[in-house]
C-alpha cells in the first residue's frame, strides 16, 4: 500500500466560457480524478460561466499522478455531455509543501509553475505560503473542446503525525 502523503484540498472557484452545450446554455458540473478517486461538484443550471466555491479533497500518495479535471453538461434524458477535460501536475506543490516554510513571510511567492505538457495551466501559476498555509490558485484551459477554462485553488492540508 502506497503512503499517504497529505491532502489537497481543491477548491472548484469558477468556470469561463464553457461550451454550450443546450439552447439556453449548459448545466454544467466539474469532476475531478486521481488515481482510483473521483470527487464531483453540484450542477449549475443554465450557465457557461458558474460559480462553484466548492471544496473537494484529495489524497495524494503519488505525487507523479496529475489530478484530472472533466467537465459536463449535466442532461436529464440521455447522457452527460464532455465539456472538456485538463489535466494539473501536483509535483511541483508537493515539492513544495516538503519545504520548512515555517520562517518565510506570508505571502512570499515560494515557486511558479509554467504551463508545459504535464499541464494545462492557462498561464503561469504561483504557489504561495500564505498565513500558514500554502496556496497555489491556477486557471486551466480545457481540452477537447472549443472553449473554456476552469479556475481552481489548491490547498496543502498537513495530516498530524505524518511526514512528508
Amino acid at each position: 500500500m502506497e503512503s499517504l502523503l497529505g491532502l489537497i484540498k481543491v477548491r472548484v472557484v469558477r468556470g469561463v466560457n464553457l461550451a454550450y452545450r443546450d439552447a439556453r446554455g449548459s448545466d454544467p458540473y466539474v469532476v475531478l480524478r486521481m488515481g482510483n478517486q473521483k470527487l464531483k461538484t453540484s450542477v449549475k443550471k443554465k450557465s457557461v460561466n458558474p460559480v462553484w466555491q466548492e471544496d473537494l479533497t484529495l489524497s495524494i500518495s503519488d505525487p507523479s499522478i496529475p489530478i484530472r479535471l472533466e467537465v459536463y453538461d449535466k442532461d436529464t434524458f440521455s447522457k452527460d455531455d464532455d465539456m472538456g477535460d485538463a489535466d494539473l501536475d501536483v509535483q511541483p506543490f508537493v515539492q513544495v509543501a516538503k519545504m520548512d516554510l515555517a520562517d518565510i513571510p506570508s505571502g512570499t511567492v515560494v515557486r511558479t509553475v509554467r504551463p508545459c505538457k504535464q499541464n494545462c495551466l492557462a498561464d503561469e501559476s504561483h504557489i504561495v505560503w500564505k498565513n500558514g498555509r500554502l496556496v497555489q490558485d491556477t486557471i486551466l484551459r480545457l481540452r477537447n473542446v472549443e472553449s473554456g477554462e476552469v479556475q481552481l485553488q489548491l490547498q496543502w492540508v498537513n495530516i498530524p503525525g505524518v511526514a512528508l
